[in-house]
């Protein structure tokens, strides 16, 4: 049978792709439908419930780009192998918390909120994409969120201290000297979620820690919301030594950006390791964020897009 529909309320060109590049990769997804677009309208021909499958994911690409703005590729072919409730779960516009002048933190891509869904339904989390994706934010916005429902008595955010092209040796002062600009990120989000004095109180309490990831060796971390960031410059024995200091009822949140890690290059990251060894393990899950969930400035997602399409160049000439 054959049946023709009109796509409404969206840009086609983020449905369809420059040169029609997430069409085609939706045609390959759907190949028991044969699917025409012809401007706003595509036609479909197929058999009745193929037809049906393909509408239902189709309005769901839809209701994605009206409430984020976009889809990316890799959320297609996560939509298209997803139970549609589950999605739908997922996509629940849930206030995380309010900031210090009043600003709703909630999700703003369809990962973010993969992100947020996950760490409350899983006790280890990885959360892994480029800069700018918002994965260090809002794992800080939902440390601090379970900190004020009391559902932990305290956050620890922890940081491989592991230069990016500069000494620590050199800065000034003493060890917290050294490492506060390096552990900023952190900083900045606690300050524009959690008042001065309580968040200057929180940290001499040691309600909230932010330490060097060295400085987790041989402890349990119990009822508290952990995150480490920048996870891509742990090596292997880091990450293993990180991972076993979860206590009973305690939250583990990893995030890393695997295109920027400053290793010394005999090293591996930790990182990737972690992600093969605990891919299947029941319990913990991994969050994929891409180019299309950068929340700064546009041209950052246009950035990481061109230096993706170099990265795969010079991956594929490697395996020549």
């Amino acid at each position: 049978m054959e049946e023709q529909i009109t796509i409404e309320g969206i840009e086609l060109l983020s449905l369809f792709g420059v040169n029609n590049k997430k069409l085609k990769l939706i045609k390959s997804l759907f190949p028991k439908v044969k699917l025409v677009a012809r401007g706003s309208k595509i036609k479909i021909t197929g058999a009745k419930n193929d037809i049906a499958k393909f509408k239902q994911k189709l309005t769901l690409f839809v209701e994605v780009i009206l409430k984020f703005g976009n889809i990316s590729e890799s959320e297609i072919e996560n939509l298209v192998g997803s139970d549609d409730n589950t999605v739908k779960k997922v996509m629940q516009d849930d206030v995380l918390l309010y900031t210090n002048n009043g600003s709703a933190v909630r999700a703003k891509s369809l990962n973010q909120r993969r992100l947020v869904e996950a760490a409350k339904e899983n006790d280890l989390v990885f959360a892994v994409g480029p800069a700018g994706t918002g994965k260090t934010y809002t794992s800080v916005a939902l440390a601090v969120a379970a900190l004020k429902n009391k559902k932990v008595k305290r956050i620890v955010l922890t940081r491989p201290a592991v230069e990016a092209g500069e000494n620590l040796g050199f800065l000034p002062g003493d060890l917290k000297e050294k490492l506060d600009p390096y552990m900023q990120p952190l900083y900045d989000a606690l300050r524009d979620m959690i008042p001065t004095e309580k968040l200057k109180e929180y940290l001499e309490k040691g309600t909230i820690e932010i330490a060097p990831l060295a400085f987790m060796r041989g402890r349990t971390l119990d009822k508290a919301f952990v995150i480490m960031d920048e996870a891509q410059n742990a090596t292997e024995g880091q990450i293993r030594m990180f991972l076993t200091r979860m206590g009973k009822t305690a939250k583990f949140l990893v995030t890393g950006d695997v295109t920027q890690i400053d290793l010394p290059r005999k090293q591996s990251s930790g990182l990737l390791q972690a992600m093969n060894v605990l891919d299947k393990v029941k319990g913990i899950e991994i969050i994929k964020l891409d180019g299309k969930d950068v929340m700064r400035h546009k041209l950052v997602g246009k950035i990481i897009e061109a230096y993706d399409v170099i990265d795969d160049l010079r991956e594929a000439g490697n395996h020549k």
